[in-house]
């Protein structure tokens, strides 16, 4: 299998990383931390691939992760 290509996004309202793939139908998770989604997307997307019946059980799936923050700061008078 290809690798698949998954998109993690930082939700600031909700405070969590959301990860979503064209690849992988029917993934949406999130987590409060990128290391505690990973953790879940390695639980999570063999499932999802094997209820899509994209794979055989036990099959090694690689996947890559991209992830995208956008942020806000504020400036301040006086600062150099």
């Amino acid at each position: 299998m290809n690798t698949l290509k998954i998109t993690a996004t930082r939700d600031e309202d909700a405070g969590v990383w959301v990860a979503t793939s064209h690849d992988v139908q029917g993934l949406a998770i999130e987590a409060s931390t990128m290391d505690a989604l990973i953790e879940r997307l390695k639980i999570v997307i063999p499932e999802l691939l094997a209820c899509n019946q994209q794979i055989e059980l036990n099959e090694e799936v690689p996947f890559i992760l991209e992830s995208t923050f956008t942020g806000k700061i504020t400036t301040r008078a006086g600062l150099h």
